[in-house]
């Protein structure tokens, strides 16, 4: 979808991390299993956040929607939607996304879930895009990915050495037209391939195959966000994507012929965590202020269904 000329742009930014800080240093036993020190550091994850009892998904998607409302000047009551991306704790009913916005106080916005597995913000994004554009009366929504992956590592595989906690969120907001901002988003799915990863009995159960299509999947999306707005490698500032794992990641860098310093992840302190993973990049390397205003991103998705996404944007 071509959003050039729409307005709309990310006015805040924000992010939540459990309290515990689980490092992965050394020899690492876990799950019954022993992991040697090489293997550790092969995997590539030095630290990940695991949520307690008490942070549950609506309490993370709460903390980082107020963040991300804070950094934009902000009130809940300005807010005219709501939409949470989560895929580690769906329910039947009630949606989880009401929750947040309760929790917000933003009495007069819309709320709803969306999932998608790791594209969900994505998903999420381009859902409120397309939901503001049509609403002329509307002007601003909070995006907000919340997953608590940790519990969906089956126990003693390396899921437990990889998978972190998180949420991150955005403040969607439409300005002027000539405000460059969200400029495209892209969300298809292979059916086919719906279960390279499959979690229906709680546990997360990948296929060999997952590495090769994930690569040859964030290719496609950036080939296609690049080429449909005219845009080449070259003049990124940034590709902040949903990470993987470090083979998907070398994959990518090398199918884009990526200057490795413009390959931006939190995976090593974070790990992977799900469709969390984009927002609390962006959250986390622009309060550090690495990304600036004006810069230009490009963040690439993959997710059981099989879907593939991603968004090309001016912070």
């Amino acid at each position: 979808m071509n959003w050039t000329g729409s307005g709309l742009h990310f006015s805040g930014l924000g992010h939540y991390y459990p309290r515990e800080l689980v490092r992965n240093e050394g020899e690492v036993s876990i799950g019954g299993r022993t992991y040697s020190p090489q293997a550790v550091e092969e995997l590539g994850v030095k630290s990940l956040h695991r949520a307690d009892e008490e942070e549950s998904v609506a309490y993370m998607a709460e903390q980082a929607a107020r963040n991300a409302l804070a950094r934009a000047g902000r009130e809940p009551g300005e807010l005219d939607l709501v939409i949470l991306a989560n895929w580690t704790d769906r329910q039947w009913i009630p949606e989880i996304g009401p929750e947040v916005t309760a929790r917000l106080g933003a009495d007069r916005a819309l709320s709803f879930d969306v999932c998608g597995a790791c594209t969900g913000f994505v998903h999420g994004v381009q859902v409120a895009a397309a939901m503001l554009a049509a609403q002329p009366t509307w002007k601003r929504a909070v995006v907000v990915a919340a997953d608590r992956f940790t519990r969906r590592a089956r126990p003693g595989t390396r899921g437990q050495l990889i998978f972190g906690d998180a949420a991150g969120a955005v403040v969607l907001e439409r300005g002027e037209a000539d405000r460059e901002g969200l400029l495209r988003s892209t969300l298809a799915c292979d059916a086919s391939q719906a279960d390279t990863v499959a979690a229906r009995d709680g546990w997360l159960r990948p296929r060999p195959e997952l590495i090769e299509l994930a690569i040859g999947s964030s290719l496609k999306v950036a080939g296609s966000l690049l080429d449909s707005g005219g845009i080449g490698v070259p003049d990124l500032d940034w590709l902040i994507p949903h990470p993987g794992n470090n083979a998907i990641h070398a994959g990518v860098k090398s199918g884009l012929t990526l200057p490795p310093e413009k390959f931006l992840t939190n995976f090593a302190e974070r790990g992977n965590t799900g469709c969390a993973s984009i927002p609390i990049a962006l959250s986390e390397f622009s309060e550090a202020n690495l990304v600036k205003p004006g810069d230009l991103v490009l963040s690439t998705a993959v997710g059981s269904g099989w879907y593939y996404g991603g968004l090309l944007f001016r912070v």
